[in-house]
């Protein structure tokens, strides 16, 4: 479902009463076409095969089952052969970045958002500010919480978005979550929380038979759409709030009281 298929008196009934706006990063503030998780996973399977002396398939095919059975391949590598995390997270997330686009109206729409907007990701705070800068978004998000922050423990376990409630003293009934993972609403949509899965441009093409698409149906997802930017910018019309001229931040991202760190 695109966000031009939901009615505005549908959009403006559903996010009227919110005022926290809580946005994973990968795959979700940026289009899954752009990819740079093909490139994480490269340097995932790069240490994998390094630290066990295991081919690359071998590597691939460890870290896709860690990743099934502890969330993020971190945490199992974390628990089956005890990493130092800081070492992994550098390493994985050592990428180009220029592969991303600025996005103006994902700008614009942030920035007439009512209420306070955050970040929330399994990935790294230098890595979402590394892409906020690249989509031009920059300074537009009141927190950014990471993994590290997380005392890394990811998605979809309940214990950090708990964490994250009482830290900001959200109130999950007037906040939405935005995510290109339906299992990481499950928790969010317990809570209260207005759940919005970001699926690709041609989703049965690219999730055809994908464990990620795993879900996307379920009654706990809200709303679906494959255009973050206009789904926003339909909510704003839909609550009466006028879209601004696209702006171009150089604001610094806030950076969240950090205990794990």
């Amino acid at each position: 479902m695109q966000s031009g298929q939901q009615s505005g008196s549908h959009l403006h009934s559903s996010f009227r009463d919110i005022d926290s706006w809580i946005f994973d990063l990968d795959n979700t503030l940026y289009p899954r076409h752009v990819d740079l998780f093909a490139q994480m996973e490269v340097k995932m399977n790069e240490f994998v095969s390094n630290l066990l002396g295991l081919t690359i398939e071998d590597a691939s095919h460890l870290r896709h089952s860690y990743y099934k059975q502890y969330g993020t391949t971190l945490r199992g590598l974390m628990i089956e052969h005890h990493i130092e995390p800081d070492v992994f997270l550098e390493y994985v997330h050592d990428i180009d970045h220029s592969v991303v686009k600025p996005d103006p109206l994902l700008a614009a729409a942030l920035r007439a958002l009512p209420g306070k907007c955050y970040i929330y990701t399994n990935g790294t705070q230098d890595h979402a500010r590394k892409v906020s800068e690249r989509l031009g978004i920059t300074g537009y998000f009141d927190d950014v919480f990471d993994i590290v922050w997380a005392g890394l423990d990811p998605k979809p376990n309940r214990a950090p978005y708990e964490q994250l409630l009482a830290q900001t003293g959200i109130k999950p009934q007037r906040a939405a979550m935005f995510e290109d993972l339906a299992r990481n609403l499950l928790v969010p949509a317990e809570m209260g929380m207005n759940c919005v899965l970001i699926v690709p441009d041609q989703m049965g093409a690219v999730f055809q038979g994908r464990w990620d698409a795993e879900g996307m149906d379920a009654p706990h997802v809200n709303h679906v759409t494959d255009n973050l930017g206009q789904f926003l910018s339909d909510v704003l019309h839909a609550l009466g709030v006028h879209l601004p001229d696209c702006p171009t931040s150089t604001a610094n991202m806030a950076s969240p009281t950090n205990p794990a760190s």
